[in-house]
């Protein structure tokens, strides 16, 4: 028959070489190619890519499909929105804007706003009072900002710290862009306006006080003129005294005005003393001459009577 004749192909192509399965060498090439007509896999593997295939096609094409990018969506919509939620601690208010634009203010507690980027919240400390010191620690290098120039044109190193605190949080967030340094420079410029006004010797003995009033009423009148809502509690000089460069020499000067201060003292009471002789005397005198003149009086008559 025809298919078991070797010497010509059969219907599936040549057999295979003769010879021991065993001696097949790689290097020879590929081995023989499998008959197209060759038997299918076995039953459980085909069932397995079956399986396989149908699992993929209901994933990818079937309800399953939808179900699954529903949750998948539902899952991020309620994280985005969750995103809104916050909490407002108790010394804080939240600004709350939309698009950009102030839309409300909220206070302490949980707080919710619509989320990002359609609204946002900035949390704002209102209640704590915030301390900035001006001109450094006493006794450290001296900056530039210590050296202020007094009404009597002498110079004096000064630091000192001002106590603020936020009172209307929407002003704060859109007026106050650097709140450190908006307070440093108005803080500065004021007590230097002050300080230019206000001799030596007051600020040195007793008129700090009167000092920080004018500076403090000085620094809210510019802060309420440019809307910053911040409210300054108070101004307080921690130490004031001449450059290093001409302590002695003011030391000098300030042991001459002692020395003329108690030079003028013993002047004034000398003076007192040679005025209050001087009033003695002037009332001796006239009580002596009304005596004199009663004496002429009584005289007087008594010759008046004795006249023929």
């Amino acid at each position: 028959m025809p298919w078991n004749d070797n010497a010509g192909p059969g219907p599936w192509g040549s057999p295979p070489p003769s010879g021991d399965k065993n001696d097949s060498d790689k290097s020879k090439g590929p081995g023989p190619r499998r008959p197209t007509g060759a038997p299918p896999p076995p039953a459980d593997i085909a069932a397995a890519l079956e399986r396989l295939a149908e699992r993929l096609r209901i994933a990818f094409n079937g309800p399953q499909r939808n179900r699954s990018i529903a949750i998948a969506a539902g899952t991020v919509a309620g994280l985005w929105l969750l995103s809104g939620s916050y909490v407002v601690q108790p010394k804080e208010q939240a600004v709350v804007t939309t698009f950009g634009a102030y839309s409300r203010t909220a206070g302490p507690g949980l707080r919710y706003h619509l989320p990002f980027p359609i609204e946002a919240a900035e949390r704002i400390t209102v209640t704590a009072v915030q301390t900035l010191t001006i001109g450094g620690v006493a006794g450290a290098e001296i900056p530039d900002e210590r050296l202020m120039l007094t009404g009597d044109e002498n110079i004096v190193d000064l630091n000192f710290s001002v106590q603020w605190r936020v009172s209307d949080a929407r002003k704060f967030a859109f007026n106050v862009r650097d709140p450190q340094s908006v307070l440093h420079d108005v803080a500065e410029s004021a007590m230097r306006e002050v300080i230019g006004k206000t001799a030596l010797t007051p600020i040195l003995t007793t008129g700090r006080g009167r000092v920080e009033i004018e500076t403090e009423t000085l620094m809210q009148q510019i802060l309420d003129r440019y809307d910053t809502g911040v409210l300054i509690e108070s101004v307080q000089i921690q130490a004031a005294t001449p450059p290093p460069s001409v302590i002695d020499a003011f030391r000098d000067v300030q042991r001459a005005d002692q020395n003329a201060q108690s030079a003028a003292n013993v002047a004034r009471g000398e003076g007192a003393q040679i005025i209050q002789a001087a009033r003695g005397y002037r009332e001796q005198v006239v009580r002596e001459a009304s005596g004199d003149a009663a004496r002429f009086n009584q005289i007087y008559e008594q010759y008046k009577l004795a006249r023929p």
